[in-house]
């Protein structure tokens, strides 16, 4: 026994001093102390001999002291071992670059090419190697010759990289469609290492050469998959006409069994506001599906793009469209989402809330699922919000807050109980919801709570009376009721008669966004710009540098301006809800297409 506690206690001292050996060589040579890293390299190599990370780790140490001989001897006695690793062939070559030999270089390169053929799975760690040295033409045959040797081998993700670094796109496209067809790897992170390389612009070089690529791939090999790539192609590049064509031919190869990727691709126009696009997908929705949910949903669609462009002598024919559906599908279970979508119209297009009130009591007498109830009980209290019913809106975001705890409508309902207590008054109530929901999984959720709650703090602490907070929040109650004019005009007042307090900045944001949503865009603009100028330190400050982004791409035609404030975002406001939005839009702004 006492021999056997001799043997472990030796055992364990020798574990400790490998363990603090192995660490000061990788922190010496990590902080670039090469003289005291060899040293400790130099007892791991002999203490363990196969293991090839010691191996490398004095080899580079030697290199970094331009003790080339040494390096070459290590490294020509590793090759006489049996064991040797091939890599090691390449590691002299690279010892024989650095001094500038490369005829030397490239004969032990080719000697680690040629263990390939006796052992093809060495293709990964020869390619790996020489990538490491930016080597990557003898990467590519590395890569190459193993997948010939081997075809069950696949290294077309690190071809694809090394064709990207070369500038070679279209074989880099190639290699990662390749992955994609054989369907091993998730293509959605596939098309983001493409996406990197294309841009929004059809006459972009990389993406004529992808959509070449997959028009021949389609000619050679009549597959779906040729169909559903350049259907993402032609959504990247916003042309959703051309799309909207692969997505019908996908549905006609596929024997017509289902519509929801014709429906996804009308989501995605309407929600980029291209509503002829986005019209003539739900229009085909309509005429092919023999299901009559599928056909409602269409419908409803096209009803809110025929909305944005109605004046009010076109709420009369929209009306008559939407008691045509009613009549059809009358008021059931599976059909709440007509019966929510005509009270909104009710309310907030027709100004009459009573009937829509009404009609959906009504619905909640119904047998309803819990998802159903709750999403029916919101537009209810939004529409006795309209109404200021607030605190009968209260009760039903109440309810839905408590039932869906843990699900992002629950916390929509408690943001709900928040606004709806801001609007009423109550301003106390509504800081005790928004300081749990400043926590939400939501990011958006999150985002307009936090704004919410400074908004009430900062003016409560300046004004006691709250004066300038409660005008504002009658202001957001009209804008919420679609009374713009009047809101516009609230603001105004606070913006006059409240100078240099708090509120100001923020007063200037919402009248900005209510200017910017009747077209009086010049005037939105001077809002904007009154905060990045005069409140460059506040909390809005990115909210408005991104609205004149947004401003300057989309509407007025100003890219290099965009192009400044989407940069203010990225170098001044990295935890800004827009970074991630303004980061992109500058890259496509700036031209980049390769990340």
């Amino acid at each position: 026994m006492r021999h056997l506690l001799v043997f472990f206690t030796f055992f364990l001292l020798l574990s400790s001093s490998h363990g603090q050996e192995d660490f000061l060589a990788k922190q010496y040579f990590k902080d670039g102390d090469y003289k005291k890293a060899v040293v400790f390299f130099e007892k791991l190599v002999q203490k363990n001999p196969r293991r090839t990370d010691y191996a490398e780790g004095l080899v580079a140490c030697y290199q970094q002291l331009e003790r080339y001989q040494d390096a070459e001897k290590f490294l020509l006695q590793k090759l006489e071992e049996s064991y040797a690793f091939p890599t090691f062939y390449i590691e002299l070559g690279y010892n024989y670059t650095l001094q500038r030999q490369p005829e030397k270089a490239t004969a032990f390169y080719d000697q680690a090419l040629q263990k390939i053929d006796e052992n093809p799975n060495f293709g990964y760690s020869i390619g790996y190697r020489f990538q490491k040295y930016a080597l990557l033409d003898q990467a590519i045959k590395a890569y190459t010759r193993a997948m010939a040797l081997k075809p069950d081998l696949n290294y077309d993700f690190q071809l694809a990289r090394i064709y990207g670094e070369q500038g070679d796109v279209e074989k880099m496209f190639r290699s990662y469609l390749n992955i994609i067809a054989q369907g091993k790897t998730s293509r959605s992170n596939i098309l983001r290492n493409i996406d990197e390389f294309i841009s929004e612009d059809p006459s972009n070089q990389n993406n004529v050469i992808l959509r070449k690529v997959l028009l021949k791939n389609a000619q050679q090999n009549p597959d779906v998959l040729w169909n559903e790539l350049l259907s993402w192609l032609f959504v990247q590049q916003k042309q959703y006409e051309r799309a909207f064509g692969q997505e019908k031919a996908i549905y006609k190869r596929t024997n017509e069994s289902s519509l929801q990727r014709i429906e996804d691709l009308g989501h995605i126009a309407l929600e980029d506001k291209a509503n002829e696009s986005a019209t003539s997908i739900f229009e085909f929705v309509v005429e092919s599906s023999n299901d009559p949910i599928t056909r409602l949903n269409a419908n409803l669609n096209l009803i809110d793009i025929e909305l944005e462009a109605s004046d009010k002598k076109g709420l009369e024919a929209i009306e008559k469209k939407y008691l045509k559906l009613v009549a059809e599908y009358g008021n059931e279970s599976q059909t709440q989402q007509l019966q929510i979508a005509y009270a909104n119209f009710l309310t907030f297009k027709k100004n009459t809330p009573a009937p829509a009130i009404g009609m959906l009591k009504e619905s909640l007498e119904l047998p309803l699922g819990r998802m159903v109830e709750a999403y029916l009980k919101m537009a209810l209290g939004d529409i006795l919000v309209y109404d200021r019913k607030f605190n009968q809106a209260l009760i039903y975001f109440t309810q839905i807050q408590k039932r869906l705890k843990n699900d992002v409508l629950g916390q929509d309902a408690r943001y709900k109980v928040a606004q709806t207590s801001f609007y009423k008054g109550d301003f106390d109530w509504a800081l005790t919801q928004l300081k749990v929901l400043r926590g939400s999984t939501s990011q958006l959720i999150a985002n307009d709570a936090m704004q919410l709650s400074l908004l009430i703090s900062d003016n409560s602490l300046e004004d006691s009376t709250q004066t300038a907070l409660k005008k504002y929040a009658r202001a957001d109650l009209l804008a919420y009721q679609n009374k713009t004019e009047k809101a516009i005009s609230a603001l105004e007042d606070i913006l006059q008669n409240h100078k240099g307090e708090k509120i100001e900045d923020e007063a200037l944001l919402r009248q900005g966004q209510l200017l910017e949503g009747q077209k009086r865009y010049q005037d939105a603009e001077f809002n904007y710009q009154k905060i990045v100028e005069f409140y460059s330190d506040g909390i809005l400050a990115d909210d408005a540098h991104y609205a004149l982004g947004e401003l300057y791409r989309n509407i007025l035609a100003e890219p290099e301006k965009a192009k400044y404030h989407y940069e203010k975002i990225i170098y001044n406001y990295q935890d800004s809800y827009y970074f991630p939005k303004a980061r992109k839009h500058f890259r496509r702004l700036r031209g980049d297409a390769i990340n």
